[in-house]
């Protein structure tokens, strides 16, 4: 079962382990068949030897509103400086807090995971930013420090050139003069969920990373920073940027998988003065997450080979997105922080007070719109993302199965290929600007529990979701898409999870669904459009249980 898979062209490759992966209502993807949470792998990597830079915390005094956090242009950009970067790190990749039961305890993180078991690794790429050292840096979320990989030689550089034929520079010239320089680099590591989850894990772990990415736009959108994903950069150019390519510092440890890299960017820019002079070379040994495996799954690596890429043929000039005016946010009240470190996975939904207002959900739909706005300003691809909505309670609007095409030019394609008998009607009360559509009106509790792999989090919340991504064709043209497709399904996750704890509700990823059962249910046929990720939002049942205590000494929470 867990066999290799014979060698394949890329994108046959992609395609077939999307289909060997997909659960069932008579079967589930290959996994564990049992679990010693007593030897659950490491949640945090670390690497002897590197010198340690402690980072100052500060988000909780951190006074942007969540709604100028959304609102392009609201938050004066702050220096480009160790403080800033501390910040950045906090709110994207840092503790939110740590969990007991019993005598269980765990920590809880400021970007989602699949599990709460965290393959993402961020990695620092800093030049001429104050009181940040010269060269690469891997966080360490449990001690919020910064651990130097890499430290500056007199002249030291690695250049790459973008699917445009522009050469980017990352220059860690010793004392050199010029502007700051902020990039990050994001890896996995994939037996962090393989470890829970068997076969079907990459595709978490691709989820993950478009949490981060989001979770990062939104942390340096409180900065009043710009995060943009840089577009044409080879997996091997970032696993050299990052280190990730080097054997002997991962000898009998788990490999991290090269995926993102961002782009930091003060708005305005701000000059700095160059760092100190650091140490000359690469340091530091990674640590060994699990001493005992007891399973191997080669399919994760072969789709994980054959989806490497991203500096391949440019993506299609973004289609026009649906023109939505700027909305009103739902709770202008709340700090940023607040709903950042705020933010958790909703484990049950209290179904009896779960009734949305029709204005929260609206305004919840108006944020999954393409726009200039954080975190979609931060994506620069065609979406190809497509919720499929199961409205439960929603003040004013009918129950039943909903559509939100996010692109212009999508939706007769999407009627072309759901069920004929489908209404397509714009509901009342709908803000015209909003695309959405009722396609039948309906009691789809039982459906979307069933659907969802029997998970009552599906039927006892406001309204769950499916999302439909432009399958075959994309991931045919390019196999590295088929992880970027994942990315954008995580961004629209992490705007829920952020949007419904500003409005009082909670969200919750669900990865566990019925891939073709749902797609039968609404008359996919073929693989022209598949749903990659499930989700839910409601008002959460809080398990007083479990306590919850700071995530570092000197939070007050």
């Amino acid at each position: 079962m867990n066999a290799a898979p014979p060698v394949a062209r890329p994108a046959e490759t992609a395609l077939a382990y999307h289909a060997r992966t997909k659960h069932s209502l008579k079967a589930y993807a290959a996994g564990p068949e049992t679990l010693d949470w007593d030897a659950q792998p490491n949640p945090f990597r670390e690497f002897e030897g590197c010198p340690r830079l402690a980072l100052p915390l500060a988000a909780e005094d951190l006074a942007v509103a969540y709604d100028a956090m959304v609102t392009p242009g609201a938050v004066p950009a702050a220096p480009l400086d160790l403080a800033g970067v501390a910040l950045l790190l906090e709110l994207s990749f840092g503790l939110a807090g740590w969990k007991q039961y019993g005598p269980d305890r765990w920590a809880v993180r400021c970007n989602p995971s699949s599990g709460n078991l965290h393959p993402t690794e961020a990695y620092v790429l800093a030049s001429n930013v104050a009181g940040v050292p010269d060269g690469v840096h891997h966080y360490v979320s449990r001690d919020h420090v910064l651990e130097q990989r890499f430290a500056a030689r007199t002249s030291t550089s690695v250049a790459f050139a973008s699917a445009s034929g522009f050469v980017m520079e990352r220059s860690f010239a010793r004392a050199a003069a010029g502007p700051a320089r902020l990039h990050l680099a994001l890896s996995s590591v994939h037996w962090r969920e393989a470890w829970k989850y068997g076969e079907r894990a990459f595709r978490y772990c691709q989820l993950d990373l478009g949490h981060a990415l989001a979770a990062v736009r939104y942390a340096a959108a409180c900065l009043g920073w710009s995060a943009r994903m840089v577009e044409g950069v080879d997996s091997s150019q970032i696993a050299r940027l990052g280190g990730f390519d080097r054997e002997a510092d991962f000898a009998g440890a788990e490999r991290e998988d090269p995926d993102i890299l961002i782009q930091i960017t003060p708005a305005p820019a701000v000059a700095v003065p160059p760092p100190a002079p650091g140490l000359g070379g690469w340091t530091g040994t990674a640590n060994v997450l699990d001493r005992h495996k007891l399973y191997r799954w080669p399919v994760i690596d072969a789709v994980s080979a054959a989806t490497h890429g991203g500096a391949g043929a440019p993506d299609p000039a973004p289609a026009i997105a649906p023109e939505v005016p700027p909305r009103a946010v739902t709770n202008n009240a709340a700090k940023a922080s607040a709903v950042i470190l705020g933010r958790r996975s909703a484990q049950r939904f209290e179904a009896k007070t779960s009734a949305m207002p029709q204005e929260v959900f609206f305004g919840m739909l108006e944020a999954l719109m393409p726009g200039a706005a954080a975190p979609f300003d931060a994506w620069g691809f065609t979406p190809r993302i497509h919720p499929l909505l199961f409205v439960h309670r929603v003040e004013g609007l009918a129950p039943g199965l909903y559509a939100l095409p996010r692109r212009e030019g999508i939706t007769d394609a999407l009627k072309a290929a759901l069920r004929p008998d489908f209404q397509w009607v714009k509901p009342e009360g709908c803000p015209d600007h909003l695309p959405l559509y009722r396609l039948v009106e309906t009691d789809c509790r039982g459906i979307a529990r069933t659907i969802s792999c029997h998970q009552a989090i599906a039927s006892d919340s406001s309204f769950a979701l499916a999302m439909l991504s432009e399958f075959e064709a994309t991931v045919s043209a390019d196999p590295w898409r088929y992880r970027q497709l994942h990315w954008e399904a995580g961004l629209v996750g992490q705007v829920l999870y952020l949007e419904a704890e500003a409005a009082g509700f909670r969200g919750t990823g669900i990865g566990c669904f019925f891939d073709d059962d749902l797609h039968r249910l609404v008359g996919l046929e073929g693989l022209e459009f598949q749903s990659l990720y499930h989700f839910t939002v409601g008002r959460p049942a809080i398990d007083t249980r479990i306590t919850t205590e700071p995530a570092y000494p000197g939070r007050s929470a």
